[in-house]
């Protein structure tokens, strides 16, 4: 979780692509977790990564608030469940992204935990 002076304030995401992150909730115990709002304007896109985690299995779960108009669709090789609004996965072992957003923007809400091996 980051530092309290991230709650409810928008920071540049942390892939600097363009999106932004809001820190709604977070706990580094008894189980590690972070709730965000997260905003992808027009014109933002987020490359294939993965996000590394120290020990343990990191967990997430997107919800889509608000699709953009075109674009903003999030790919990922190996989902544990995806709809058309939901998105559960493990972003520390599947490549994931999220295509150009080309018009309008995307908002969702994201919580993620980790898991002790």
């Amino acid at each position: 979780m980051s530092n309290l002076n991230d709650l409810w304030r928008w920071r540049v995401g942390r892939q600097k692509t363009g999106y932004a992150k809001m820190l709604l909730l977070g706990a580094r115990w008894p189980l590690k977790f972070d709730c965000y709002l997260l905003k992808f304007p027009q014109g933002c896109e987020v490359p294939p990564h993965r996000d590394a985690v120290t020990g343990g299995r990191h967990y997430r779960l997107n919800i889509v608030l608000r699709k953009a108009k075109s674009g903003g669709e999030f790919v990922c090789a190996a989902p544990i469940y995806q709809s058309a609004r939901i998105k559960f996965f493990r972003p520390d072992i599947c490549e994931h992204a999220v295509t150009k957003v080309e018009l309008g923007n995307r908002y969702l809400l994201s919580i993620g935990w980790i898991r002790n091996a």
